[in-house]
């Protein structure tokens, strides 16, 4: 197991396009690392060149403390489970997991060894003798992951495993490799364009824009700290709103009303003609189901909604604004750039179940004017993200990993976990 470091790291191919646009990036030892990105990003360019399967331009790829970016991937001791599995259909499950060590010349009884424990992990046990086309996806998927942990590898790396999955099976293998690697501790970098498996499965996620990294921190820091207007879209499903604005006084002037700011976060966006206001769907509210206690922190305002979609514990409610050209214009282009059209002059508001707000009908809703993000429009950064407090976020969740992976290996070393 070692960590994995790159420093300014850059690819380019024969026509002039940085895939990947100077990165660098630190990995811990025992950490599990998210690259998520839209199409296009650079993210599985990254990773295959971490493996060795694609030339780096320039910079340094430091793996376990020692630079190999002229070693051949067989040289790295690394482990990669591709998106297609790329299981052999002649072998049995037994064979396929074994590959490696044949390929290696591990003794028999060490080849038995390793596979057996890695089907127990894995709960393919009674399918050895089976061949892929028998089996599940899902059970390929576990398959692919028995011959990874076989070679005992340095580290993990994952290329979008699950996206040829249903959602059912998704979820349940999320579930695994987050306990796998839990369980093995061993350093993991796993490439999705999936946000909810960035949010679920990582330590830390990177996002990636264009070959060049936006933030790397905690899921929860992601969330409540963006650093800028693609992170704030991004991250989130559905998506942050963003709303246009302007400041008089300590007071943002938005579509639907005045949202107060305290002093500190007036003083940070004072100065600017125009603004984007960025609220999560989940600030706002039903006005007819908000506590009074919480009426005087947030803003009232009515709108007309145009279309709701009920979802058994919670309704999304889509409500239209208008917006100055130049703005709208800059949704647009957000809109395609994360392919999705929810970003445009519509606000996508959730609500209780027992919500009475029906569909074109003019309603009461509340918003918490505390949790807003006040972007600008021409930069794209967050003028009123409180960095230390994102930091502290991180902060915590790479303690508690620490201590994980302390701890697992210390269950492996005295024989009680997997090896």
């Amino acid at each position: 197991m070692a960590s994995i470091e790159m420093r300014n790291i850059v690819k380019q191919y024969g026509d002039g396009f940085p895939a990947v646009n100077d990165v660098s990036l630190d990995i811990a030892d025992g950490e599990f690392m998210i690259l998520v990105g839209p199409s296009g990003c650079g993210k599985s360019t990254l990773l295959r060149m971490i493996v060795g399967l694609e030339d780096i331009t320039s910079g340094d790829m430091i793996i376990g403390g020692k630079r190999v970016n002229d070693k051949a991937p067989r040289d790295r001791n690394l482990s990669m489970v591709f998106q297609n599995y790329a299981l052999y259909p002649h072998l049995t499950v037994y064979e396929n997991i074994a590959f490696p060590l044949r390929l290696s010349k591990t003794p028999d009884d060490e080849v038995r060894r390793r596979v057996d424990e890695a089907a127990d992990v894995l709960e393919l046990r009674e399918h050895l003798e089976r061949k892929p086309a028998n089996l599940s996806g899902g059970q390929r998927q576990r398959v692919a992951m028995g011959r990874a942990i076989v070679r005992q590898a340095e580290a993990f790396l994952f290329d979008e495993p699950l996206s040829n999955l249903d959602a059912k099976l998704r979820g349940q293998m999320r579930t695994e490799i987050a306990r796998l690697q839990r369980r093995l501790g061993i350093t993991t970098v796993y490439v999705t364009h999936d946000q909810t498996e960035a949010m679920t499965l990582g330590d830390r996620v990177c996002v990636l824009r264009k070959g060049r990294i936006q933030q790397v921190a905690s899921p929860r820091e992601l969330y409540e700290q963006p650093v800028n207007l693609f992170v704030a879209g991004f991250i989130g499903s559905p998506p942050m709103n963003f709303l246009p604005a302007t400041l008089e006084g300590n007071k943002l002037q938005t579509p639907f009303g005045a949202i107060e700011l305290d002093e500190r976060r007036a003083g940070l966006v004072a100065g600017r003609e125009l603004l984007l206001v960025g609220i999560r769907p989940e600030y706002f509210e039903d006005a007819a189901l908000v506590d009074e206690a919480k009426r005087p922190h947030g803003t009232l305002f009515k709108a007309r909604v145009d279309v709701t979609e009920w979802l058994g514990d919670s309704q999304y409610a889509y409500i239209p604004y208008e917006a100055p050209a130049a703005v709208e214009q800059q949704l647009r282009e957000l809109s395609r750039e994360l392919d999705s059209e929810e970003l445009r002059t519509q606000a996508v508001v959730s609500i209780d179940a027992t919500s009475r707000i029906r569909e074109g009908r003019e309603a009461d809703f509340w918003l918490d004017g505390r949790k807003v993000h006040v972007f600008d429009p021409q930069t794209g950064d967050n003028l009123t993200r409180d960095a230390e407090a994102g930091a502290e976020l991180t902060r915590m969740a790479t303690q508690d990993r620490v201590e994980q992976v302390q701890e697992a290996r210390s269950e492996v070393a005295a024989g009680t976990g997997a090896a």
